[in-house]
Order: structure tokens, then sequence, then C-alpha cells
């Protein structure tokens, strides 16, 4: 699994890192302090997906033998790319999968449609569009929006109000049952549209089972 709380989690581990050459003090056992840094990291990842550089300024984070320690980093938008390239790379292979499994070419896609905010993120929208064969994503739809525009067109679809809209749902894993050995024998395969059924025959392995 791969999500935004990654990239977070980047910046706060920058931030201890950093908090800790400066003052000496290992803030990483501080759940009020990893709370508060946590929201500072978010908030920075936000920034950077329009600014070149963020300033993350956190008054009296911990106590030293001195008094009160602040935070008060600058974090540019090279810095953040270059301390999460690896998590950007690990997007490569579902990508791929999802291609692969639909059995599409690339060229073929019409539009790309980013989901979720940290497909904000510069570095995200550059990976999609050299996976894409240089396509832009389509910016008309907020990416923090899009799953509920889709539940909501999902609605209307079951109500009867929208006819001019196909949707179509898919199993996201395959199912089936254990035979013997402990493998697993699919039924329905992963991305099969539904409803759907298929029925197989079984026999018992063992008597009396």
């Amino acid at each position: 699994r791969l999500g935004g709380d990654d990239w977070d989690q980047r910046i706060v581990d920058h931030l201890i890192k950093r908090f800790k050459d400066s003052t000496g003090v290992d803030v990483s056992k501080d759940k009020i302090a990893k709370q508060r840094l946590k929201e500072a990291a978010e908030q920075a990842k936000k920034e950077l997906s329009s600014s070149m550089s963020t300033s993350i300024q956190l008054p009296y984070l911990s106590l030293t033998e001195n008094g009160p320690a602040n935070l008060d980093e600058t974090l540019t938008r090279a810095q953040f790319e270059k301390m999460t390239e690896d998590l950007l790379d690990r997007t490569k292979k579902p990508f791929q999968d999802v291609i692969r499994e639909a059995g599409v070419k690339v060229e073929d896609i019409a539009h790309v449609v980013l989901v979720g905010g940290s497909t904000r993120m510069p570095a995200v929208y550059e990976l999609v569009k050299a996976e894409t064969g240089g396509k832009d994503p389509n910016k008309g739809v907020n990416p923090d929006e899009v799953v509920a525009v889709g539940a909501a067109l999902q609605a209307g679809v079951l109500k009867g109000e929208r006819k001019d809209v196909l949707l179509i749902d898919v199993t996201p894993l395959s199912l089936g049952i254990e035979t013997k050995g402990g493998i697993m024998t699919r039924l329905i395969e992963r991305n099969t549209a539904i409803p759907t059924k298929r029925s197989e025959t079984f026999t018992t392995a063992d008597d009396n089972q």
C-alpha cells in the first residue's frame, strides 16, 4: 500500500533528524510532538505542490536544559522530491500492471483522471505524463472530489435519474476457494465486471470430509 501519508512521513523523519541535530533532543518517541510534526508535514507537502520552498515553524516543540526548543526549517521542493523519489518509483509497477491487465495500449488511453489530493504533487503529475507517453492528465475534475462525484453519478444511475452514463463495477481481487494442498483455485478473476457468476464442481479430497 502506498499513499499520501508515506510522503508525509518522509518529511516527519527529516524534521526529527534536523531537530535532533540542532538541539540534541530526539522527539521520535514524543507522541504530542510527532502529531504536531505530522500536521506540519502534511501542510508543507501541500504548499510544495504550488511553491518551490516552504517554511516549517513549530514553537516549543520540546524542552531542553536551556528551555523550550523551537523548530524552524525550510524545505525545498527539490529536497522533498529527492527524499521521496523511491516512493514515486514504487507507483510505476501498479500503473504498468493496470495497463497490462486491462489489455490496452498506452497510446489508446483517451483521458487520465487523477484521484486523491496527493496527485497534485508536480512529481506525480510528471510521472503520470511520462508513463502515458506525454499525455497531460485531465485537470477538469478536483482530485479530492472525484470519488464522491463518481458515487453521486452511480446513485443517479441506480435511481434511474441518469441514463447517459455507463458505470461498470469490477471485483478488486480474485475470488476462489482453497483446495487440497492449500492452493487457491480461482473462480472469478480480479477485474471481472460484476454482477457475474461462475460454477465449478469440486470433490472432497479425503474420506468423511
